[in-house]
C-alpha cells in the first residue's frame, strides 16, 4: 500500500520558528524511514495564508495580506530547502479552497452542527458528543478564549468560528455575508 500523511502546515504570517522545525523534520524523518523501507508516501501539508494574525501583521508591514503571505511561503521553502527536508507531494493553500470551506461549513449549518450570529458562522461544540476524544480534552476542560476567541454572540465560549464576517480584505462573498475561514 501508500501512507498518506497529512500534516497540518504553518500560518505564513512569519518565519518559521524551531517549534515549526521539529515538527516538519520529525515527519521529514518518517517519511524518508518509509521511503527507505519502499513504502510509498504522499505527504500533503498545508498552507495557512489567510488568518487574522496575517492580517494584522500585513497592516504592520504595510502590503496586502495576500503578498505577506507569499513572502513568508517563499521564506519557509528557503528554510527547509536550505535543511534539506523533502518538498511535501503538494502545499494546498486556504486561500485555494475557500469554496470547499464553504461548502463544508453549509453541510455542517444543514446537520446542525454549527450555527449563524451576527459575527459569522460558529462550530457548536456540545453538539459534536466526540469532540476531544483524539486530544483526551473533556469540554469540560477547555478555557474559554485560551485559543478561541470569546464572542458574547456564541452559544457557547467554546465554539469556535468556521466564517467570520469582514468586509476588509482578504474577504470573500458567502451563503451567511462576506467574510473569511475562522480557524482554531
Amino acid at each position: 500500500g501508500k501512507v498518506g500523511i497529512y500534516l497540518c502546515g504553518v500560518t505564513v504570517y512569519d518565519d518559521a520558528h524551531i517549534g515549526h522545525a521539529r515538527t516538519i523534520i520529525v515527519f521529514d524523518v518518517l517519511r524518508r524511514f518509509l521511503e527507505s523501507q519502499k513504502i510509498p508516501v504522499e505527504l500533503v501539508q498545508n498552507f495557512t495564508d489567510v488568518d487574522d494574525k496575517i492580517i494584522d501583521r500585513a497592516y504592520q508591514e504595510k502590503i496586502p495580506p495576500l503578498e505577506l503571505a507569499a513572502k513568508y511561503t517563499k521564506n519557509y521553502f528557503d528554510d527547509f530547502d536550505g535543511l534539506n527536508v523533502k518538498r511535501a507531494t503538494r502545499y494546498p493553500k486556504a486561500t485555494e479552497h475557500i469554496q470547499d470551506m464553504q461548502n463544508l461549513v453549509s453541510n455542517l449549518i444543514d446537520k446542525k452542527y454549527a450555527y449563524v450570529t451576527k459575527n459569522g458562522v460558529y462550530f457548536s461544540v456540545s453538539k459534536f458528543s466526540e469532540y476531544g476524544k483524539l486530544s483526551k480534552k473533556k469540554t469540560d476542560d477547555l478555557v474559554s478564549g485560551a485559543r478561541v476567541a470569546v464572542d458574547e454572540e456564541k452559544n457557547d465560549p467554546i465554539d469556535f468560528a468556521l466564517w467570520k464576517f469582514s468586509d476588509a480584505e482578504p474577504s470573500w462573498d458567502s451563503p451567511w455575508g462576506k467574510g473569511r475561514p475562522g480557524w482554531h
